[in-house]
């Protein structure tokens, strides 16, 4: 397989798994990548062209994505459609087995939850409940400093650190429901049983992610 060795930042690197994950269903243009990005995932709400081109172009030096120039009419730019190779598709297995501290961090958290669906059950337990500490210890820090400055803020102040932490409860809570959920699904892996779930998480975490990142 071939491989790279080049440096890249944290976020470089959340940006081609996500491109691996998007491809993993199947083949897209460049547009419908950028398209998909930008609307399901927060963090690459302002992703440009500049950004994803050259992420394309290292996933397919990598030898992880195939891209197929299709033909045109005269004087229309080419359309280049880009699919996962077998080598590609193993890679992002590999990624998505990962379940290390990385992956509690808010904007790995929220890219690597938004492909949970081909995740195992044990990976995903494991991130949940990596993420369940994570801010259950910044809510902690949240509630000591409010604790031991709170003569010292104003009524602003005060307002936005009560956001904080009202926003950091509500995560836990919705955390401590897709762990229970994701355990119940494991000791009964019937359709009903994880059917009933799977709509509860849908809902949860559409108002979760819009008040968290607020």
């Amino acid at each position: 397989m071939p491989k790279t060795d080049r440096p890249q930042s944290r976020r470089a690197a959340l940006l081609e798994f996500a491109v691996l994950g998007l491809l993993h269903d199947g083949p897209l243009h460049g547009y419908e990548l950028r398209k998909r990005l930008t609307t399901a995932l927060g963090i690459f709400r302002a992703l440009s062209y500049g950004s994803l081109y050259p992420a394309l172009k290292r996933l397919v030096d990598a030898g992880w994505i195939h891209e197929t120039q299709e033909p045109t009419t005269a004087g229309k730019r080419p359309r280049i459609t880009y699919e996962l190779t077998a080598d590609g598709k193993e890679h992002f297995q590999d990624l998505v087995a990962a379940s290390g501290p990385d992956a509690w961090d808010d904007d790995d958290f929220d890219v690597r939850f938004a492909f949970f669906s081909r995740t195992e059950a044990q990976v995903r337990l494991r991130i949940l409940e990596g993420r369940r500490s994570r801010l259950e210890e910044r809510l902690a820090n949240i509630r000591d400093a409010s604790t031991r400055n709170r003569e010292r803020m104003d009524g602003y102040t005060l307002a936005l650190q009560q956001h904080g932490e009202d926003a950091a409860e509500r995560e836990v809570r919705w955390l401590e429901e897709l762990i229970v959920a994701e355990r119940r699904a494991t000791l009964d892996p019937g359709p009903t049983a994880y059917d009933d779930t799977t709509t509860d998480i849908t809902t949860t975490t559409n108002t979760s992610t819009t008040n968290i990142k607020e």
